[in-house]
Formats: C-alpha cells, sequence, structure tokens
C-alpha cells in the first residue's frame, strides 16, 4: 500500500530534544570519570567501538530498505521486519556504545536511556501520522512488530532490494557523527586521565 504523507512529522523537533539532552549530558561527561580500570575498562570501550560500528551499519542496513519508500509504503521487509524503528533502534545502540567508550555503567545508562526515551517520543508521533496515511495497513503491522525492541523471529527479506543511492548517500553524513563519538570518547578519557579534566568517579 502506497501514500504521500501531507504533513510529514517535522523532524526538528527529534534533533533539538537530541541537541537539549546533548547538552544537559555536557557538565556529567566532562565531570565525572569512570570508576572502572584497567582490563574490565578496555572491554567496555571495546564493546562501546562495536557498538558505535554496529550502529553505522545497522543505520546504512535500514537506509537500503527504506531509501525512496519512506511516507509512501508501509515497508516491512529486513530491518523494518524485526522492528517499526531499525533507525532509531541503531541510533540508540550507538548512544550505548558512546557511554561505553566512556567506561561508565551508569553513563551508559544514563545516555542510552535518554536518547531511547526521546526517539521513542519521536516514534510515538510519527506513527500517528503513519496510522493517517496507511489506515489498517500499519495497524496491522504495528500489531505484528514492536515498535524499536526487536523481534529477531520475525525477520523476513525479499531476494532484491531496490537502493535509492541517493537517500544512501545522504545517510553518510549521519554515519561520519555516530563515527566521530569514538575520537570524542577517546579526548575525554585522555583528559581525565591526564588529570586535565577533575571530576568524580562515577561506576
Amino acid at each position: 500500500m502506497t501514500a504521500t504523507l501531507a504533513h510529514p512529522f517535522n523532524q526538528k523537533i527529534r534533533i533539538a530534544g537530541l541537541r537539549l539532552a546533548t547538552l544537559a549530558l555536557l557538565p556529567v561527561l566532562l565531570f565525572t570519570a569512570p570508576a572502572v580500570d584497567g582490563l574490565p575498562a578496555a572491554l567496555l570501550h571495546g564493546a562501546g567501538i562495536l557498538c558505535v560500528v554496529a550502529a553505522v551499519l545497522g543505520r546504512f542496513w535500514a537506509i537500503l530498505y527504506i531509501g525512496g519508500h519512506k511516507n509512501r509504503t508501509v515497508m516491512q521487509d529486513g530491518p523494518y521486519s524485526i522492528c517499526r524503528h531499525p533507525l532509531y533502534l541503531f541510533s540508540t545502540i550507538g548512544a550505548t556504545g558512546f557511554g561505553l567508550m566512556l567506561e561508565s555503567f551508569t553513563l551508559t545508562l544514563l545516555v542510552a536511556g535518554m536518547v531511547l526515551a526521546i526517539l521513542t517520543a519521536t516514534a510515538k508521533r510519527e506513527e500517528r501520522d503513519l496510522r493517517r496515511m496507511f489506515g489498517a495497513a500499519y495497524d496491522a503491522y504495528a500489531a505484528r512488530v514492536p515498535r524499536i525492541v526487536p523481534d529477531l523471529s520475525g525477520f523476513s527479506t525479499p531476494p532484491r532490494v531496490t537502493v535509492d543511492m541517493g537517500t544512501l548517500a545522504r545517510n553518510t553524513r549521519d554515519a561520519l557523527v555516530f563515527l566521530s563519538l569514538i575520537p570524542l570518547a577517546e579526548t575525554l578519557n585522555w583528559l581525565h586521565a591526564a588529570h586535565r579534566l577533575h571530576g568524580f568517579a562515577l561506576w
């Protein structure tokens, strides 16, 4: 089923929310230091990098399917067969990775929790428009597929997928934003280790 959305959800609201969350977290990021060190810290850091890389690859995977189809059809293939908002799923995984790279369980929960809350609220608003557009088709999809937390048992994909190269290219900018989290975390960790920033220990 296809349709055209007359008044799509304003993504500027989502972006503004994420920026406000970043500003709110900035003092915590600057003035707390990880309480773990040694091998546990290295394992957390490595897991964080893997999460960020997975987020970038996952977002590209989702764009391969939704590119050129957004707000025109109820996409139900590939990543959209395991959750309704895979871009938000992988963004949350990226936020989780950033927290892990800071080698703090508390920061991981805080960063990932705030991002997930903002993206869940965004998804709910988007879905009001999608239900108006697609009616029963979207209702049936929503009843079968979870919003953000994936259900891997429902995965399905056609043998061929048509790719919109323009949309894929535009997603490269978002990928660079996520990859920039790696040097950002490295810089924060170095500043704390070199005692350029002083803060209280946070597990």
